[in-house]
This record gives structure tokens, C-alpha cells and sequence, in this order.
């Protein structure tokens, strides 16, 4: 039973994928004799592995971390120090309010 379920839900990835509704596909099936509850079912399991699918997908989308890196001309790195702008900005306003 498990085994005919799984072949309606690749059906239904097919055929989905090729532009066909669900409709469509739900009473083609109605048509060709299969029950509506192994039909309903297949697309609950169909509709379960695609949020999976997008679950993982969310999780491998992390940003990636840019390292840049300045080299002089006798190619060493250049280290250049950088500061939080936060507090500078804060002082700013604060000198300007006062």
C-alpha cells in the first residue's frame, strides 16, 4: 500500500513540475480508478516533503563570511584597523545636542 502511495507522489511531482494543476491530476486519477483517500494522502505526504525540502533549504542559505585582505605592492597583507561605528556616532550626536 506504502509502495502505490509513493508512486502517486512521484506522479504528482512529475506531473506538477511539468505545469499541470492538482486538480487536474485529482481527477485524473478519479478517473482512473484510484480512491480519493490514497489520492488526498499522497498529497498531504507530497506537501509534508516539500516543507522539509524548504526547511533544509532555509538552513543551508546561511550567508556566507567575506574575508577581504589588502596586499602591498611587495605582496604582504596590509593590516588595516577598523572601528565600531556606533560609539562615533554617538559621540557625534551628542556633541551636536549639547
Amino acid at each position: 500500500m506504502e509502495n502505490h502511495r509513493a508512486k502517486l507522489v512521484e506522479y504528482f511531482k512529475k506531473n506538477l513540475a511539468k505545469g499541470y494543476t492538482e486538480e487536474s491530476l485529482k481527477w485524473s486519477l478519479i478517473q482512473q480508478g484510484y480512491s480519493r483517500t490514497d489520492i488526498s494522502r499522497s498529497l498531504e505526504k507530497l506537501e509534508k516533503e516539500r516543507e522539509y525540502e524548504r526547511k533544509e533549504n532555509e538552513k543551508s542559505k546561511d550567508k556566507p563570511k567575506i574575508k577581504y585582505e589588502l596586499y602591498g605592492s611587495d605582496n604582504k597583507p596590509i593590516k588595516i584597523e577598523t572601528r565600531k561605528p556606533g560609539k562615533s556616532w554617538k559621540k557625534f550626536f551628542r556633541d551636536l545636542m549639547s
